[in-house]
């Protein structure tokens, strides 16, 4: 059982950490700097990786020492030192929180957006949460994702915080997370969850209790991005478990993960009035490691969303339902991204890469 050293650890030294970084980043000599990289990226191979990836960096740094001074001052303004009540969980406080957190988000999209030549779309068919007046853009929302590519939680917590339909978004996250100062500071002033592996379901569920008209809570079914090795390990768990069905059902996915539904169980029980929303996105899967994303920049590419609206009334409300309900869903999700998913680094059936069978 691994232990993540404790916030009055981690915080300081984050908070340190990021502000040396952010000095280095204001005391360079940029000219000199860029001209030397300017030479030296017409020996390193692909468009100017290197200065990307270096511009990149500089902007989450500045953004990151942005965020934390903003929480300090909110913390400062708000009155977060004084005792008794936890003034940081007031209304006030929260929406204070989501507006510097949804900049934040939109700078460092955008920054993705120049630098890497990121483009995001919804598929045509797709409903979409950002839509109002359609049935259920007024309602708790229960949002089921597929996990895969690097930033795709930064990214839809960004779609859900759009200012044209804010939600506020509750996030269960994996708890090695904290280890980023900002997310430590702002998901933990917010409604949010830092699951551990050794959690159960029950964490889940009590935060999607209450669950309002305008808040949102993201789950990721799959507990990851999608290998061979995972999927083959999360088949094998099922077979150990004696759902041979299940692991049937897994074998048939080409994509996805198969996914774990104490948690999804467990909101819907917490939450039954929560209409569901299930998203699939293309596009940047192939980018599982550093090395895949030093080769693959910049991207050029679009991510593509698909949303999928189940009103409340149409979800299960046995147990043993919801989890085919879940299975049968995740099948949909797999074919649309085996249809949508860009040519390079396709999935066969199996879990295999081309080239790798």
């Amino acid at each position: 059982m691994r232990a993540l050293p404790p916030r009055w650890v981690r915080r300081p030294v984050g908070v340190v950490v990021v502000g040396l970084l952010a000095y280095a980043v204001l005391s360079t000599p940029w000219p000199l700097l860029l001209v030397l990289l300017a030479v030296l990226a017409g020996h390193v191979p692909g468009r100017w990786r290197a200065l990307r990836l270096l511009a990149f960096a500089v902007v989450g740094v500045l953004l990151e020492a942005a965020g934390l001074l903003a929480a300090g001052l909110l913390w400062l303004v708000l009155g977060g030192w004084l005792p008794g009540a936890d003034r940081l969980r007031l209304p006030r406080s929260q929406r204070a929180h989501l507006a510097v957190l949804r900049a934040l988000l939109v700078a460092l999209v955008r920054a993705a957006q120049v630098l890497f030549g990121l483009r995001l779309s919804t598929a045509a068919v797709s409903w979409s949460p950002l839509d109002d007046g359609v049935p259920g853009s007024e309602q708790a929302m229960l949002v089921l994702s597929r996990h895969a590519g690097p930033g795709d939680s930064l990214l839809l917590v960004h779609t859900l915080l759009d200012r044209d339909h804010l939600r506020r978004p509750r996030v269960v996250l994996k708890d090695t997370l904290a280890l980023d100062p900002l997310v430590d500071v702002y998901l933990h002033r917010l409604p949010s969850s830092f699951v551990r592996p050794e959690d159960g379901p029950e964490v889940v569920g009590e935060l999607a209790r209450g669950l309002g008209t305008e808040d949102a809570l993201l789950i990721f079914p799959e507990g990851g991005n999608v290998t061979p090795a995972r999927r083959l390990r999360a088949i094998a768990s099922l077979r150990r478990k004696g759902m041979a069905a299940r692991a049937l059902r897994a074998e048939g996915l080409a994509e996805l993960l198969p996914p774990r539904p104490g948690g999804v169980v467990a909101a819907l029980a917490a939450a039954p009035h929560a209409d569901v929303v299930l998203v699939a996105h293309t596009g940047l899967e192939h980018l599982s490691t550093l090395g895949d994303v030093w080769r693959g920049l910049p991207l050029d590419t679009t991510l593509v969303l698909r949303w999928w609206f189940v009103p409340a009334a149409q979800v299960p409300r046995d147990p043993a339902a919801q989890v085919d309900w879940l299975d049968e869903r995740w099948a949909e999700l797999d074919a649309w991204v085996a249809e949508n998913r860009p040519p390079q680094g396709r999935r066969r059936r199996g879990g295999q890469d081309p080239g790798t069978a």
